[in-house]
């Protein structure tokens, strides 16, 4: 079957937009080619510097017809329905219709449509172009005499050719005929800007690559990564190094280069005194090279990795050179941020005050950084006040987060209040991505407890679920109060997610604080903390904030566990209990804690994977239906007092009073193993109803024609109902 190549070759492309505009050239293609009946066997995209490539192999010569019979109006029928019949038939007249009867609605009116099967080269000419029009750039521009015209062709950069032929492996290719604003489409492409330039026939995907590979291009971008990552390790292995690798980097040089050239250059030795993060920071960032170390140390060396796209004369003496003046340049400003920010800052006198309300020692120069900060009145949020008052708080909730976690509260304290002091440093306004790790160098460097410095750059963490999660006491209190911070106070202005739009990352703020509890097993009753510190928020209703935020990170755990393959209908049983508002105020003991719902859970899988948990949920769920029904009758509540015994006695069932003792005997065992947070005790307990639940529904009528009995007996079963409830929702349980 014949197989279609299409390349759009252009100016230089982003690197960050390669890889994705790839994917939409194959869905926009394909998709539409399906549109019109036209399946293929397989699609590839491809990307360089200067091209879009896509190769679609398995496609017919033309679509199928298409046979459509479209019904009408009854015989007979008004004109106007008769005429909006033809026109959406596409029929002159009545006579092109054919008349079917039906028995009961009578004689009616058909048309059959029949369409043969477009020419897919037909359907190529058209797609493309359309494609090419809307193509779903990030940013695009015009070019040229054209662009001073409404409509003219938007590309990311100047279109030059495009190449599009379609044919079988057994017969020379056409070219699809059609034309982009006065770009023509042919069976031309070129190869590398330098290397060469000129053009290149080409009929088919099979000889494109290599032609292309013969003119120094290498269209897969993956096979380009290899290429780097392997010549830098070898490089790095020759001089009794090892590569620093870097997978963001890695793609992103992958899309600068079509032709691949790994060099090494060099810098001086003093530039190592720099932290080892700003070097490559600074050499990744201006230069886009990758950074070596030694293996028996550990530390940089003084050597980085750049990729060129040319094959050099010289090797890449030149090349090298010009990266290496560059690099020096970049690390001269590093060594003088790095020597700036170790220094007293020269207006020390103004920040006193600053420093006497966040107790700061300006003897310090990380302290004084942090006193600047606060003079400044740099704003974290209009309505959430300045850094400092932010920073004031989280020191406040780290103090009080410590003995729960584990932590010294003064060490926790004074974490809090340096964690944002590396904000204004000269190294962390160059390089952002530095905040947190620069402020843990300069406090390890003014002599701050080790855990104080680790806190200060990792109380942002995590990041992500692949990011690591902090586990040292002190850096855990400051993650913590870092995040419920600002949880609960953007909970306190009203910003909260809404949708897919998360302008202030609030979802990962909750991830990040489950996880660090999880984790760590911290045990955090959550609604008296947050109502707690929704308090140093002026203008709201801290528990109704804290009640509407514990749902919101009820949700994301939700997702966390589900993610780690957890039943979703456990998960939802667990999290359903006692969730009643008025059982989660201050002082409750029901308030949330984050461990104890995930050593719910995890009893509850277990328990209802044995033969007892099956066949109470199978009894409790009989129950809750009768219960359900009966109390659309009686009113929601009706049965909720306790069953009478005397009155159970009187009735003789044996089975309805083994049942009663039953619950009598099982309900305390739960309840005292669920506040000793035995859980499994609890199911234990909770499994010793399964022959009493059993016996009953086999022997007992619950609706007995007795009025008294059936009332007692549906007691009964609500007290079941209750006692299960202990435990988890198990009407949420599917099964």
């Amino acid at each position: 079957m014949p197989d279609l190549l299409l390349e759009l070759f252009s100016e230089e492309i982003p690197a960050r937009m390669q890889r994705k505009a790839a994917e939409d050239l194959k869905k926009l293609v394909t998709d539409a080619l399906v549109e019109r009946g036209l399946t293929y066997e397989g699609a590839k995209a491809f990307a360089t510097p200067r091209r879009l490539a896509l190769t679609i192999a398995g496609l017919p010569v033309r679509g199928r017809d298409v046979r459509e019979e479209r019904k009408g109006p009854r015989v007979g029928a008004p004109e106007a329905a008769v005429q909006g019949f033809l026109k959406a038939a596409g029929l002159a007249s009545l006579d092109q219709a054919t008349i079917v009867s039906d028995p009961k609605k009578g004689d009616s009116y058909i048309a059959v449509i029949e369409k043969p099967g477009q020419e897919t080269v037909a359907a190529i000419a058209e797609i493309v172009p359309a494609v090419i029009r809307a193509f779903p750039w990030p940013k695009s521009m015009r070019w040229g005499k054209a662009s001073a015209q409404s409509g003219s062709l938007r590309w990311v950069r100047p279109l030059h050719s495009i190449l599009c032929t379609f044919g079988a492996e057994t017969e020379d290719p056409e070219v699809v005929p059609f034309e982009v604003d006065g770009i023509k489409s042919g069976n031309i492409t070129y190869g590398h800007r330098f290397h060469s330039p000129g053009p290149i026939t080409v009929k088919r995907f099979d000889d494109y690559v290599p032609s292309l590979e013969r003119a120094k291009v290498v269209l897969d971008a993956d096979r380009r990564k290899e290429i780097i990552l392997a010549d830098a390790r070898n490089l790095a292995f020759a001089a009794g190094l090892e590569l620093v690798e870097d997978e963001g980097l890695l793609e992103e040089v992958a899309g600068l280069v079509e032709w691949p050239v790994v060099l090494m250059g060099d810098f001086e030795e003093r530039f190592l005194e720099i932290p080892g993060e700003a070097i490559r920071a600074t050499i990744r960032a201006n230069q886009k090279c990758f950074v070596l170390r030694d293996p028996n140390t550990g530390e940089l060396a003084n050597r980085f990795i750049p990729v060129s796209n040319l094959i050099a004369s010289d090797g890449g003496q030149a090349i090298t050179a010009g990266n290496g003046r560059v690099v020096r340049a970049r690390l001269s400003d590093a060594a003088y941020f790095w020597q700036t920010d170790r220094g007293p800052l020269p207006d020390l006198d103004t920040l006193k005050e600053s420093a006497d309300k966040l107790g700061l020692d300006l003897s310090k120069p990380l302290d004084q950084r942090m006193a600047k900060l606060d003079r400044l009145g740099v704003v974290f949020h209009a309505k959430l006040g300045t850094q400092g008052a932010r920073v004031q708080r989280i020191a406040a909730l780290a103090r009080e987060l410590a003995p729960i976690v584990g932590a010294d509260p003064a060490l926790a304290e004074r974490a809090g209040r340096l964690a944002k002091a590396d904000l204004p440093t000269e190294m962390v306004g160059e390089f952002p991505e530095l905040q947190g790790l620069m402020g843990r160098k300069y406090a390890e460097l003014q002599g701050e407890n080790a855990s104080v410095a680790a806190a200060i750059e990792e109380h942002y963490k995590p990041l992500g679920p692949s990011d690591r999660v902090p586990t040292d006491p002190v850096s855990v209190a400051v993650a913590l109060a870092d995040k419920l911070d600002t949880l609960v106070g953007f909970w306190a202005i009203d910003e909260k997610p809404t949708g897919s739009k998360d302008p202030y990352a609030l979802r990962r703020a909750a991830l990040g604080m489950i996880r660090l509890i999880l984790e760590n097993g911290v045990r955090l009753e959550l609604i008296p903390l947050l109502t707690k510190h929704g308090d140093r928020f002026s203008g709201h209703d801290s528990i109704n904030s804290a009640f509407e935020l514990v749902q919101f990170i009820a949700e994301r755990l939700k997702v966390q566990l589900r993610d780690q393959g957890a039943r979703f209908d456990l998960v939802d049983a667990v999290l359903e209990t006692g969730v009643r508002r008025e059982s989660m105020l201050p002082g409750m003991s029901n308030s949330r804690d984050l461990v104890l719902i995930v050593q719910r859970l995890s009893a509850l899988g277990r328990f209802l994977e044995t033969e007892d948990g099956k066949s109470l949920l199978a009894g409790y769920k009989r129950a809750a239906n009768i219960l359900k029904a009966e109390e659309k009758k009686d009113g929601e509540g009706a049965f909720a007092a306790k069953a009478d015994l005397q009155l159970i006695a009187d009735a003789g069932l044996i089975e309805e009073k083994a049942l009663a003792v039953a619950l009598a005997q099982a309900t305390p065992k739960a309840e005292a193993a669920i506040a000793a947070e035995d859980y499994e005790g609890a199911m234990s307990a909770l499994a010793e109803l399964r022959p009493a639940v059993d016996a009953f529904f086999d022997k007992v009528t619950v609706n007995d024609p007795d009025p008294a009995l059936r009332a007692n007996r549906l007691k009964l079963l609500n007290q079941l109902r209750e006692a299960t409830r202990a435990v988890a929702d198990f009407g949420r349980i599917v099964g």
